[in-house]
């Protein structure tokens, strides 16, 4: 009798465990299901708390951008300096993380689409937001030179609408990349659903990432709702960066960043690595200009192209085009900006055709191992301003949450921090200091011993008007972010999260049954 008492109850256990084993396998199938792996609750059922975790099928790549995977490299100074002596950017080695770079430079009809929307959302109320973001078009006259039909066309007419824009200051295009961050995320929460095309956004009611994040941005609902998983939540729900579809900020690159992007040292791999194999952790030569090992302006293989210059430069004094009927670079100021041969990873223009702002402030040295950069997003650490019951503060009339500097006593508080100011232009800058001394002399004096300040800028890449020296990436300038240039133009990077790899996979190595690569 006990026997069979025994054998009932391990029938009815083992029954059990197959229908609660066959349950879990059933929710790890399903989309975006899974359970715990710390308590055993099911993700995604509103009967066992309703804990949404999205089925992330990885970062995709921003339109008009290519992935840049990351890796180390030698950054600074290929050659001498000779042009000017300065010996401010030493050679060392970096790592950079992996992230996304736009193709080409910002052109001039998407710079027109951003005016565009400026004016639709601001220009009734707000109509200096508009013309704060203007070009300068002035910047194409010259003392002694014919250039009015650029003052006039270049960023207007339709001739020029795949050209680089330029006259933009570093300001400037920082807002731009703002602007270009909500625009791409309002798109994706279209597609998805969560939302509808709004045309009415005017003033502090348009929309932001941050704004529809922190729930002030309501909008035109669109058809495809999240649905809410909480049973004593509201039914739907806004979109949460959880659920994977928001794009990280659009920003310019940091120096270390283009300069690494620039070099395209992937093509100097004798063995990359593919679907098929590992890659070899090796590179066979250092470039000195972007498009490859052979450190030569002019296209050397044997076809029809050999012999044509690889980038929009100028040779000598007053050439900067070539003879007719054989133009060598066929471009007398900039050229649209696919023009000429990619690098290795993709890009176009990383020298030549107009320098490029990224997002450093210039100090004559800055050294780190990992992801090098000098400053903030806007030279502080910066956080969102919040009201006293500790919600986020309301957006202000332009519809973008107020910030505010880091305070000295926040930053103390957190003792992991090196620094006690979220000021970080002059951190490890190589000035001294005498507290206390008259001989200060050791500051940045800007206007006294120096041109050298907060808002001062490095760009880097050469222009149409620029001798070859300067189409090598390790070379440096620097200007005020507040001015602009017709030789100055920029494009947009964004942070890849998650694996490094192009392809999804998992970051770190993984062995045993689980391969990489087959064999």
């Amino acid at each position: 009798m006990k026997r069979k008492l025994l054998g009932i109850t391990l029938l009815c256990v083992g029954a059990a465990t197959f229908l609660s084993s066959c349950e879990s396998s059933s929710r790890k199938k399903g989309k975006g299901e899974g359970v715990s792996p710390v308590t055993g609750w099911f993700y995604n059922d509103s009967r066992y708390g309703g804990y949404d975790v999205a089925d992330y099928p990885g970062q995709q790549t921003p339109v008009g951008m290519v992935l840049i995977q990351g890796g180390r490299f030698t950054m600074g100074a290929n050659d001498d300096e000779m042009p000017t002596l300065e010996n401010n950017n030493v050679r060392r080695t970096v790592s950079v993380s992996s992230f996304y770079m736009d193709e080409t430079e910002i052109a001039n009809v998407s710079y027109r689409e951003y005016l565009y929307w400026l004016g639709r959302a601001y220009g009734n109320d707000l109509p200096e937001i508009c013309s704060a973001a203007l070009p300068d078009s002035t910047v194409w006259r010259s003392p002694l030179g014919y250039n009015e039909v650029y003052v006039k066309d270049y960023l207007r007419h339709a001739a020029y609408n795949s050209y680089p824009v330029v006259g933009v200051s570093w300001y400037q295009a920082a807002n731009f990349c703002t602007w270009r961050t909500d625009r791409v995320n309002e798109f994706l929460l279209i597609q998805q659903g969560g939302l509808a095309p709004n045309w009415n956004q005017t003033g502090e009611d348009v929309f932001t990432t941050e704004t529809y994040l922190n729930g002030q941005y309501q909008g035109t609902l669109g058809r495809n709702l999240k649905r809410d998983l909480d049973k004593n939540g509201a039914g739907t729900r806004n979109y949460q960066k959880a659920d994977g579809i928001f794009m990280p900020d659009f920003r310019l690159p940091t120096e270390a960043e283009w300069e690494y992007a620039a070099l395209g040292i992937v093509g100097n791999n004798p063995a990359p690595e593919t679907k098929r194999r590992r890659g070899e952790e090796v590179f066979t030569d250092r470039n000195t200009l972007p498009w490859g090992p052979r450190n030569t302006a002019r296209y050397d293989i044997h076809n029809a192209y050999q012999g044509e210059i690889m980038g929009n430069f100028m040779r000598g004094k007053g050439d900067v085009m070539g003879v007719a009927g054989a133009l060598n670079d066929n471009a007398d100021i900039t050229a649209p900006v696919k023009s000429y041969q990619p690098n290795a990873w993709g890009l176009y223009n990383m020298a030549g055709n107009v320098n490029e702002w990224v997002m450093d402030t210039y100090r004559p040295n800055s050294h780190e191992d990992v992801n090098e950069f000098r400053g903030a997003r806007a030279g502080d650490w910066m956080r969102p301003q919040y009201q006293e019951d500790g919600t986020v503060e309301e957006r202000d009339s332009t519809g973008h949450i107020p910030y505010q500097r880091v305070t000295n006593a926040e930053l103390a508080a957190n003792g992991r921090y090196q620094v006690r100011t979220a000021n970080l232009y002059n951190y490890k800058d190589g000035d001294t200091s005498y507290t206390g001394n008259s001989m200060d002399r050791g500051f940045y004096k800007y206007g006294e011993n120096t041109l050298v300040n907060d808002s001062t800028k490095v760009y880097k890449g050469g222009s149409w008007a620029d001798r070859a020296y300067w189409m090598s990436p390790g070379t440096r300038r620097y200007m005020q972010g507040n001015l602009a240039s017709n030789t100055i133009g920029f494009r947009c990077v964004v942070d890849r999260l998650g694996s490094p790899s192009g392809n999804n996979e998992p970051a770190g190595n993984n062995f045993g049954a689980q391969k990489k690569h087959k064999r």
